[in-house]
C-alpha cells in the first residue's frame, strides 16, 4: 500500500542513507521572543544552542496570525484559503477534502511519521496522515511530559527514515506561576509597540517564565537526538505558529504578529556551517523542502517553495516576498498582507472598524493597562517602510511620496489573492482600499 502512494508522488531518488530523518519542534505563540533572535531578557540556551550550530532564519514568517491556520500550512505548503483551515479547529474549521499533508506524504516515500503532543490541525488528530499518534486527548500538551515522550520515543527511533513532529503547549497562555515561575517584571525589556507599565511589565514576566521552562524541554529533546547518535543523520527544525498572545502581535499582519522562529540544524553529515541565510522564508516553503530532501516530487497544488539548498549550503534562488492572511478567529477578520525585503503592505478589508484582540489577550494582564488609543478603527490600507521603521509604528498608506510603492504591492497582493482563488476577492470587493 504504501509503494503504490508513493508512486503518486515519485519514488525517492536517492538511497535511505542519503535521505535525513527530521524532527520538527514547535511551539505556540512565541514569535521571536528568543535569545537566539536578540531578546536580551529572554532565557532560551537550549534553543540559542541549536540556532548556534544551525541556521537561523531572521525572516520568516507564517501565513497566518492564528494557530490552526497557521499550522495548516506548515503540514499542507498551502494558504489557509486554499486548504480550507480559515478558522480554530476548536470552532470547527477542518482541512478541505483532499488535503494532503506532509506526515502522509512523507509516509509514501518510505519515512515513518509519529506525531507527540500538540497538534492544532484537526479535532481528530489520526485524520491527519502519521503512522504513529500520541497525542494529549485530556488537556494541554505540557512539555514536560511531550518531551518525555519523545526522549523515549528517540531512544527506540526506527531504522527508516523517520519525520517526527514534537508539540509544546507552550507558551500559549495562561502562565501560570505554578508551572512557570515568572521572572522579575523589572528585568523585561517592554517591545515598542507596547504600553511600558506595571500590568505589561508582569505580563511579559510571566511570559518569560514560560519560556524558560519550554526551553529546558527542547533542551532535553536535542540531548536525546545526540545521545541516541542521531546528529549526523537528523534535519532538526524549530519553529512556532506566530507571534505572541499581545496586542500588535498575535492576530495581526504586523512583523511581531507574523513573524517566526525558524531555525534549522542540517544532519552533521552535511557538513554545513552555521550561520544566518539572507532572504525571507514562509511557512508554506516547509513541505516542498521535506520532499525534495527526501527525493520526492512536489504535488503541483503546493504553493510553496523548496529552500532544500539552503539547508544543503548551496546557492539558488531567494523569495521577495511572503503574503499573509487572517479570516476567522473568535469573530470574522478579514485581512490581507505582503511582506517585502523592505516594505510591508496590509489591506484591511473591513476597514473603520477597531483591531480585534483575540479571547486570551482581552483577558490578559497587559489588556488593563493598554488604553483605548491603541485600539482605534483601522484603515483600509497600511503602509510601512521596514528600513525606518521595523516596527511598523507610522503608517505611510497616505503618503504621497511612496504611492507608487504602495500601488505596486497593492497589485501584487491582489493578483496573488486571484491565482489563489482567495474569497475574500468577492466576499470583499471594493472595500479595503482608499
Amino acid at each position: 500500500m504504501r509503494r503504490s502512494r508513493a508512486a503518486r508522488i515519485g519514488r525517492p531518488r536517492m538511497t535511505a542513507a542519503e535521505r535525513p530523518n527530521v524532527v520538527l519542534i514547535h511551539w505556540h505563540d512565541v514569535g521571536t521572543h528568543l535569545g537566539a533572535y536578540g531578546h536580551g531578557d529572554v532565557t532560551s540556551p537550549a534553543v540559542d544552542r541549536l540556532a548556534a550550530e544551525g541556521l537561523r532564519f531572521d525572516r520568516a514568517f507564517c501565513t497566518a496570525p492564528l494557530c490552526s491556520p497557521a499550522r495548516g500550512s506548515l503540514f499542507t505548503g498551502r494558504y489557509p484559503h486554499t486548504n480550507g483551515l480559515m478558522g480554530l479547529v476548536n470552532r470547527g474549521w477542518e482541512y478541505g477534502p483532499g488535503e494532503r499533508t506532509a506526515p502522509s506524504l512523507l509516509s509514501e516515500l518510505g519515512y515513518r511519521s509519529a506525531l507527540i503532543g500538540q497538534q492544532h490541525e484537526s479535532r481528530d488528530p489520526y485524520r491527519l496522515g502519521f503512522d504513529e499518534v500520541h497525542p494529549w486527548l485530556t488537556g494541554p500538551a505540557r512539555c514536560g511530559p511531550v518531551a518525555q515522550k519523545a526522549v523515549q520515543w528517540l531512544e527506540a527511533a526506527p531504522a527508516e527514515p523517520f519525520f517526527l513532529t514534537v508539540g509544546f503547549f507552550e507558551t500559549h497562555r495562561p502562565y501560570t506561576a505554578e508551572e512557570y515561575p515568572p521572572v522579575d517584571p523589572g528585568s523585561v525589556e517592554v517591545p515598542p509597540y507596547l504600553p511600558d507599565n506595571q500590568h505589561t511589565r508582569a505580563d511579559l514576566g510571566a511570559f518569560l517564565g514560560s519560556i524558560r521552562v519550554a526551553d529546558a524541554a527542547t533542551g532535553r529533546v536535542l540531548d536525546a537526538i545526540d545521545r541516541a547518535g542521531l546528529a549526523e543523520s537528523t534535519l532538526v527544525l524549530f519553529t512556532t505558529d506566530h507571534g505572541i498572545a499581545y496586542p500588535r502581535a498575535k492576530g495581526t499582519l504586523y512583523d511581531p504578529g507574523i513573524g517566526v522562529a525558524f531555525l534549522a540544524r542540517p544532519p552533521r553529515s552535511w557538513g554545513v556551517a552555521p550561520g544566518a541565510p539572507d532572504g525571507l522564508l514562509s511557512h508554506v516553503d516547509v513541505l516542498p523542502t521535506l520532499l525534495e530532501l527526501a527525493g520526492g516530487e512536489v504535488p503541483p497544488s503546493v504553493q510553496g517553495h523548496s529552500f532544500a539548498h539552503v539547508l544543503r549550503g548551496e546557492p539558488g534562488p531567494r523569495r521577495t516576498e511572503v503574503f499573509a492572511e487572517k479570516n476567522h478567529h473568535d469573530e470574522y477578520d478579514p485581512i490581507r498582507g505582503i511582506r517585502t525585503d523592505r516594505f510591508a503592505y496590509i489591506r484591511n478589508l473591513d476597514p473603520g472598524t477597531p483591531p480585534r484582540l483575540s479571547g486570551d489577550i482581552e483577558r490578559s494582564p497587559v489588556r488593563l493597562g493598554l488604553g483605548e488609543d491603541r485600539l482605534r478603527p483601522r484603515p483600509g490600507e497600511e503602509l510601512y517602510d521596514l528600513d525606518d521603521d521595523p516596527w511598523q509604528l507610522h503608517d505611510l498608506a497616505d503618503d504621497a511620496s511612496y504611492a507608487l510603492v504602495k500601488a505596486d504591492l497593492a497589485a501584487r497582493l491582489e493578483a496573488w489573492m486571484t491565482e489563489t482563488g482567495d474569497p475574500a476577492l468577492d466576499q470583499h470587493e471594493d472595500t479595503g482600499r482608499r
